[in-house]
């Protein structure tokens, strides 16, 4: 069946920004038209937003807590009114996921919207292994997340930096997973990041996404009010791509993935807004001085992991 990927946008903004009304109507909006309907009312979702460092919703880095909010009431609206719901983020290397949750307003959703907020750090890891590219992947990953009912990543919709070569490195839905890995130091996966992404999501496979782009990220944070939803992680971050202005084809973890069998872009249908027109709003950021800030980070790493004794873990090299 032909992947389907949707397009809504939110009415507005006003000087103070998008209302959760509009929000909330264009998540609904976009649910409804990827089509996804889950075989029996689930009992057990779990929602996986993107929590960085301690960025506030309005930089573009982090998912709105009203996006979150939106998918909630949409879940108990259409699918089951008693479903038990929960907020689930891991600790990074520069972010503890206690502090992330009230300092980004999940806190007060969470009392809001009668759902819990889970450290999946603190929950029980299983240690998983999968090949990709020819090579054994080994990671911790949420025992819980294996066994939810529903379970849904809701991403940001930004340019991450350009991994070498020509491949541009997006922050969406395959790399929102990223984020459930066990481990706090997740730098030490960077130099590998492509093959852990997709690793991660050979394991882990949301049944349905709701990207926030109401405030996007590219060179700059822009107003941009969008909400992409769908079921397959390829298809809809390689629309993600292209409201980006980016060739999908471009996007390693997205070619790889797809390789991989974690999706597909063959006959993807996209429904509702303009991809490109939205690519004409969407701010582009710069290949060349990605590159540039990529490869110092690279050297960063490889500083910091002489320092401390971390290494790149010997299954990934």
């Amino acid at each position: 069946m032909a992947p389907i990927v949707s397009l809504a946008r939110a009415a507005g903004p006003t000087r103070a920004g998008f209302e959760q009304g509009a929000i909330t109507e264009a998540v609904h909006r976009a649910l409804d038209l990827a089509g996804y309907s889950p075989q029996s009312p689930p009992q057990t979702v779990a929602i996986k937003p993107n929590l960085r460092f301690y960025w506030d919703h309005s930089t573009g880095e982090t998912t709105d807590p009203r996006v979150v909010g939106a998918v909630i009431d949409y879940v108990r609206g259409r699918w089951n009114p008693e479903a038990r719901i929960s907020v689930v983020e891991t600790d990074a290397s520069s972010m503890r996921t206690r502090y992330a949750y009230p300092i980004l307003g999940y806190d007060r959703l969470a009392a809001e919207k009668d759902v819990e907020l889970v450290n999946l750090s603190e929950g029980e890891m299983l240690e998983t292994q999968t090949r990709v590219n020819g090579r054994t992947v080994s990671l911790p990953l949420p025992h819980s997340l294996l066994n939810a009912d529903l379970f849904v990543s809701c991403p940001k919709l930004k340019v991450g930096p350009f991994a070498g070569g020509n491949a541009l490195h997006i922050t969406c839905t395959l790399k929102n997973l990223y984020g459930c890995i066990g481990k706090r130091r997740k730098v030490v996966y960077h130099p590998r990041v492509n093959e852990v992404i997709v690793a991660v999501n050979k394991h882990l496979r949301p049944h349905v996404h709701v990207v926030d782009g109401i405030v996007a990220l590219g060179s700059r944070p822009v107003r941009l009010g969008l909400i992409i939803a769908g079921t397959d992680a390829v298809a809809v971050d390689s629309v993600a791509a292209r409201v980006m202005g980016y060739n999908p084809g471009a996007v390693k973890q997205i070619t790889l993935a797809e390789r991989e069998g974690v999706g597909t872009r063959r006959g993807l249908v996209i429904t509702g807004e303009d991809v490109r027109a939205l690519a004409r709003e969407f701010p582009k950021r710069s290949q060349l001085m990605f590159k540039l800030t990529w490869n110092l980070q690279l050297k960063m790493l490889r500083a910091y992991a002489g320092l401390t004794g971390d290494a790149v873990p010997p299954a990934l090299d």
